[in-house]
């Protein structure tokens, strides 16, 4: 697992606004790409909650018309991608804004592609699977986590084969990210442990990926630094924004090092648990962190002792066994402190869904950066331990 810094690599980013109140400088950055009709993306949570009316004010401030579209899922489905650029269409949009978590933010990736291209969205699991660009591209993340607005990632779910698949392309890496703090403060804790577990295990296994170098590591260990520090006592205070800042800072980090390192098993098991359950991100990564880590450890040793060490742990004089088992204590006791205690079989899976769970794992793109190379078999030993 040694990284030479001689190694080619490289690094792919949108245009990074940060800071308390940026989203309402939307209008601004629409006006700048010649946008004469936005398609807003966002779902009915992030509506009620009021920051699409911050959007839309700012739209309208610059004298921007826009539809809006906010008939996405939790988990984005393709008939809502496919419905979505239908109306993208119809409505002569030449620009896509989503204000959201992850699922909006995906979606509205997913309707760039299909308006571009005038395909089924299906037509693009993979890497590198895009040949045409996409519409002007603004993402204004509400969550703390998925890191959706900076990463060239798509997550969509197939419920007919109850399956998610990934679309991995610079294509899809917004060109505006407007991360502002402010909108996190309507996350009830529940989702707030969700996505900083997320983030959390973004920069984990970003670090520890075999695509990981020098561009990545600063991002992916500054994100476990700011998370592991900021994230139970910002569920505790959820009113305080200075918490919130450094938390939606650490999955900015997180996000900037997995979407150029990639990821690992931790997210190929859980994109196809996901997938199968509906079940949300956050809480499937919860459930496999520890026992991927354990899977992993003797692969990267020196590297998840460096994430051992910038979670506290005092490594000094202890056996590579000892350190291993300190960072799965570590990581348990966390995610037990923001809220997760179950097991797999707590969210009804059973040992007969394994293999067909395991099968699909190893057909996520994130299985290929995993730092242990692995197989079906090994995939079904994990998910049975997490049972």
């Amino acid at each position: 697992m040694n990284r030479s810094i001689s190694e080619l690599r490289k690094f792919v980013s949108p245009e990074i606004v940060f800071g308390a109140g940026c989203r309402h400088r939307v209008g601004h950055f629409v006006s700048v790409f010649g946008a004469t009709k936005v398609l807003i993306v966002s779902d009915p949570g992030v509506q009620a909650a009021g920051w699409v009316a911050d959007i839309e004010a700012s739209l309208q401030e610059q004298g921007i018309s826009y539809h809006l579209f906010t008939e996405v899922s939790p988990n984005p489905r393709v008939e809502e991608v496919m419905h979505g650029a239908e109306i993208y269409k119809m409505h002569n949009c030449t620009a896509i804004v989503a204000v959201g978590g992850g699922s909006p933010m995906d979606c509205a990736k997913a309707i760039g592609i299909v308006a571009a291209h005038g395909r089924s969205i299906l037509e693009f699991e993979g890497v590198d699977t895009i040949r045409l660009p996409s519409p002007p591209l603004i993402l204004i993340p509400t969550t703390a986590g998925t890191s959706a607005d900076v990463s060239q990632f798509v997550i969509i779910s197939n419920q007919q084969q109850r399956m998610k698949f990934s679309i991995v392309s610079k294509a899809v890496v917004p060109d505006v990210s407007l991360i502002d703090p402010e909108t996190t403060l309507t996350m009830d804790p529940f989702l707030a442990a969700c996505t900083g577990i997320d983030a959390l295990v973004h920069a984990i296994e970003a670090f520890v990926s075999i695509g990981s170098g020098p561009l990545t590591d600063h991002h992916a260990l500054e994100a476990m630094r700011l998370i592991s520090g900021n994230l139970i006592e910002m569920i505790a205070n959820p009113s305080d924004i200075v918490l919130r800042e450094q938390i939606m800072l650490g999955s900015m980090q997180a996000g900037l090092a997995f979407s150029n390192a990639i990821l690992g098993a931790v997210h190929a098991m859980s994109h196809s648990l996901g997938g199968y359950l509906d079940l949300p991100h956050g809480q499937c990564n919860a459930a496999l962190i520890e026992h991927v880590v354990a899977f992993n450890y003797h692969s990267a040793p020196e590297r998840f002792n460096i994430i051992a060490q910038t979670f506290g742990i005092d490594c000094r004089g202890l056996t590579p066994e000892q350190i291993r088992q300190r960072l799965i204590d570590f990581l348990i006791a966390f995610k037990q402190a923001v809220g997760f205690h179950d097991s797999l079989s707590v969210y009804g899976v059973s040992p007969s869904d394994i293999p067909f769970l395991s099968q699909h794992a190893m057909g996520d793109p994130c299985i290929l950066t995993n730092p242990r190379s692995s197989n079906q078999r090994d995939m079904e030993v994990v998910y049975g331990e997490a049972l």
